[in-house]
Formats: C-alpha cells, sequence, structure tokens
C-alpha cells in the first residue's frame, strides 16, 4: 500500500513538472511585432499571424498620435467609451488577448485617416 502512495505522489510531481512546461513554451513561443504608429496602418495586420500572448509595440511621437483600447463598435465610429485604456508613451507595448483586438489613435481626424487597427489573436 505505501508503494501506491508513492507512485501517486510522483504522477503528482511529474504532472506538476509538465504544466510547468508546458506554460513556459506558450511564454517562449510568443512573438513582438512593432508597428510604426501613422496615418494608413489599418491594412497593417493584413498577411501576419497572431496569437494570444504576442505583443506589438506601437511607435510613434506621443506628440501626434496616441493608442486607445477599443472594442468593436469603438473601432467601426472611432469613438471611445468610458474607461478605454489610453497609451501615450509612444513605445507601447500591448499584449493581445485571444480573439479580435482593436485600437484606433484618438487625436482629431487620425482615426477616419487609418490610424486604426484590428487584430485577431488565435
Amino acid at each position: 500500500m505505501a508503494q501506491g502512495k508513492g507512485n501517486a505522489a510522483g504522477t503528482v510531481i511529474v504532472a506538476i513538472a509538465l504544466l510547468g512546461l508546458m506554460i513556459h513554451c506558450e511564454i517562449v513561443n510568443a512573438a513582438t511585432q512593432t508597428i510604426n504608429w501613422t496615418f494608413n496602418v489599418v491594412n497593417w495586420p493584413r498577411g501576419k499571424s497572431f496569437r494570444a500572448g504576442d505583443t506589438i509595440v506601437f511607435k510613434y511621437a506621443p506628440s501626434t498620435h496616441n493608442v486607445v483600447v477599443v472594442d468593436a463598435n469603438g473601432y467601426a465610429s472611432c469613438k471611445t467609451s468610458a474607461g478605454a485604456k489610453v497609451f501615450t508613451s509612444g513605445n507601447d507595448q500591448i499584449t493581445l488577448a485571444r480573439g479580435q483586438n482593436y485600437f484606433i489613435c484618438t487625436f482629431p481626424g487620425h482615426c477616419g485617416g487609418g490610424v486604426k487597427i484590428a487584430v485577431n489573436a488565435v
């Protein structure tokens, strides 16, 4: 009977080790892509593959742009909702969530001028 308990404990330890390895592999596989955040970038994601956990680095002059995380309605209307996350560093690193991720610039006329992207992360 004591031998059976030892095997169960060993199995748990192996399972925990494998889980840790799987989590580590997911982190290692995350990619970073950089976008020059300016006019007419709306098609930038086209032809690129994105996974949940990937990072997009938005590069821009903070005096001329910002990056705001919005939902599908905000993306389509170029409007933000209360509590929207606004980035202003000019070197913003944003980790993608699974599914659609929407980003716009809220400087007047910018979103309508194509300073927005929609990224689908699988």
